[in-house]
């Protein structure tokens, strides 16, 4: 796991790096984005969805409770907390079982005595660890349905993905900080499509790149200025935008953030809340495979000075506090 800490932390410097802004937002920024009062179904809408994402994140199988990533390789490898496993978990029984992985999939067998399920089924002998994915993937329980283990295929290497609902992440877990709800940054834009078939190489926080469908980008109007973001995802069912802007590293997540959006109509204007802009699962725990934003997204543009401005989205999801990442 010590090369995965390094590579993460190299990929969120770069990140950084790459999005810091000439200075933090003007002062003419931070007046036009004063906060007006929100009308109360918008505030009452948008309190809500907090809620709702901060009860997802706590959730006893929820992001805070990853409590390792553990990259298998070819062969049979020994799991548990103990100190002579192969793969060591930072909690569970001193010896749980063994894992295979073999040309046709991973493989893992509980060693006697331990107990453990697959699906709600109690494990007897091997059994076959379908990856994470649609359909969800195979997931092994122990400890009395507390510890959870899956395991995820990140181009050609597999590993097994922990999950305890006393992981001490989860424990100390104190909530969420947004901006204050804000009209203004719900946008209306338009989707401009790309001819079929294009895609956009994605980074993950691990290095891998992923040749990811990008189905068009959005126009948007902000602070005087029009705005692109490329895009991700099916437009007909939601477009999925990741971010980097003036208040990254700062304010918010040094790697960026993210957002979701309804579908595109078929006018091919679709409404974009930043006020929902929210940090990807690596802003909360060491052990997710983040996509970061691509350069494309770095809300970025030359004025007609020829000099480089940003666009600082005072909206969405800031860092969370108890870690500072």
């Amino acid at each position: 796991m010590k090369t995965y800490t390094r590579v993460t932390c190299l990929l969120l410097a770069l990140a950084a790096v790459a999005c810091s802004p000439q200075g933090d937002p003007t002062a003419a920024q931070a007046q036009a984005s004063a906060i007006a009062p929100a009308a109360p179904d918008f505030a009452g809408e948008h309190a809500a969805w907090v809620k709702g994402r901060a009860a997802d994140l706590g959730k006893a199988d929820g992001w805070i409770s990853l409590i390792g990533l553990h990259w298998i390789e070819a062969g049979t490898q020994s799991v548990g907390a103990g100190e002579g496993n192969t793969l060591q978990l930072a909690i569970a029984p001193d010896r749980l079982g063994q894992v295979e992985k073999r040309p046709d999939g991973v493989y893992f067998t509980p060693v006697e005595g331990a107990r453990v399920t697959s699906d709600g089924t109690p494990v007897q002998g091997e059994v076959r660890l379908k990856p994470e994915g649609q359909g969800g993937g195979t997931r092994l329980a122990y400890d009395e349905g507390k510890g959870q283990i899956t395991v995820i295929r990140r181009g050609q290497r597999v590993a097994l993905r922990v999950r305890h609902a006393d992981a001490p992440a989860r424990l100390q877990f104190t909530g969420l900080d947004f901006f204050p709800p804000d009209e203004r940054w719900r946008v209306q834009a338009r989707f401009v499509p790309h001819p079929a078939g294009k895609t956009l190489p994605i980074v993950s926080v691990i290095g891998e790149v992923a040749d990811t469908p990008n189905p068009g980008y959005v126009l948007f109007e902000q602070d005087g200025r029009p705005w692109r973001l490329e895009a991700l995802g099916d437009p007909a069912k939601s477009l999925n935008l990741m971010f980097q802007d003036q208040t990254t590293g700062r304010q918010t997540y040094g790697v960026g953030r993210y957002l979701r959006t309804g579908p595109v109509a078929a006018d091919g204007t679709v409404a974009l809340d930043f006020n929902r802009a929210y940090n990807p699962p690596c802003a909360y725990t060491d052990f997710a495979t983040c996509p970061l934003p691509p350069p494309e997204n770095r809300l970025a543009a030359e004025d007609g000075r020829g000099q480089r401005v940003r666009l600082a989205v005072l909206a969405g999801e800031k860092k969370y506090a108890l870690a500072q990442r």
